[in-house]
């Protein structure tokens, strides 16, 4: 018997030494994180989430409907219609809505499953029905001359606006800008890794993906509550400077992606993936637009922007320094001056109406 107490005893001291190692990384995590939320944060009032009255519902031509916001002045002369990215929302717009709504008329929309349009799961989630649905809000809210601002997946919309139609822009879409997105070719991207591991890790995340969308609803369940390492990954991963980011900005982004359902993830990854727009680029090639990327995004990293501004010869390219993929949110006030540059080169008497942030 002496051997198997003996036995049982190691087995517990082992279990004993692990359980004890995962509640010390716990409190670790929890400590990391406490410290992080009791520094200064000067967007703690910051009321993301509330500029909006509610939407208007734009029912697209296959039938979901859509939340749309229009904000500011009817009679500006222009309106700029912002196209959030993956997992995102509307909101996430937040610092280019306050700071334009004043002087410009402003249109944001929930892309299709997003934020508060229509959940309809055996809808088209492929880029180019994201296009149709860009024609659809514009046709309902924005006939006259406008500038289209994409963020990642709202700009490859954009793309696929572009390619299905075409005579669109120039006569009424007069700029665009495109902010931390890519033309194509995403499934090949190094996501900062070595090729041999990037390469592992792309052929084994379409299928994971796929089994979680398959375990939709029990997955989402476990992410109802923001915990400490939702917002360790966000921080570390989303941002260029996480020391520098506001905690209140991270948990914002959490909430939002958090806000999506596992099912609208696993839907729409596939599409981002196999996403190819180069060609549509050509359609753009007129008009004035802005292309915008932080230096260490390694979502849509720089060459992609760089690849996107080198066939569009009245395009500005702005490679923000020490910022990642939520460039708009880590640096809005870079983004923002960028933004007017654009709008006031299609509009040459507007006013400036954009007060960049430091």
């Amino acid at each position: 018997m002496a051997p198997r107490r003996r036995k049982v005893g190691i087995a517990g001291a082992v279990v004993g030494a692990a359980s004890a190692g995962v509640a010390g990384l716990a409190l670790a995590k929890r400590y990391a994180v406490g410290r992080i939320r009791l520094q200064p944060d000067p967007e703690m009032d910051e009321p993301f989430g509330e500029l909006g009255d509610g939407g208007t519902p734009v029912v697209t031509s296959d039938g979901v409907t859509l939340n749309v916001e229009v904000d500011g002045p009817e009679d500006a002369p222009i309106t700029v219609v912002f196209c959030h990215g993956y997992t995102l929302n509307l909101n996430s717009w937040h610092y280019q809505w306050r700071e334009m709504r004043e002087t410009h008329r402003v249109v944001l929309w929930d892309q299709r499953c997003h934020g508060r349009s229509q959940r309809f799961w055996t809808k088209d989630s492929s880029i180019d029905r994201l296009g149709d649905d860009l024609f659809d809000v514009l046709e309902a809210v924005a006939p006259g001359p406008c500038v289209l601002v994409g963020h990642s997946m709202g700009g490859m919309t954009i793309m696929a606006l572009a390619e299905r139609h075409p005579e669109l822009f120039g006569d009424r879409i007069k700029g665009v800008a495109l902010i931390s997105t890519s033309a194509g070719r995403l499934a090949e991207i190094s996501l900062g890794l070595p090729a041999l591991l990037a390469k592992a890790v792309h052929s084994v995340v379409p299928s994971a993906v796929s089994l979680l969308g398959s375990k939709g609803e029990l997955v989402d369940r476990g992410r109802e509550a923001g915990n400490d390492v939702a917002f360790l990954a966000l921080r570390y991963l989303g941002f260029g400077d996480p020391a520098a980011v506001s905690p209140t900005v991270v948990d914002f982004v959490e909430a939002m992606i958090r806000s999506t359902p596992t099912n609208v993830i696993a839907d729409f990854y596939p599409a981002l993936m196999s996403h190819d727009k180069l060609s549509a680029l050509d359609v753009l090639c007129e008009i004035p637009s802005s292309i915008i990327v932080g230096e260490k995004d390694w979502l849509t990293p720089p060459e992609h922007s760089r690849a996107i501004a080198d066939v569009l010869p009245r395009s500005r390219l702005i490679e923000v320094a020490g910022s990642s993929h939520l460039v708009y949110l880590e640096h809005p006030g870079v983004v923002n001056e960028a933004l007017w540059e654009l709008i006031k080169s299609v509009t040459p008497d507007a006013g400036t109406g954009l007060e960049g942030e430091a």
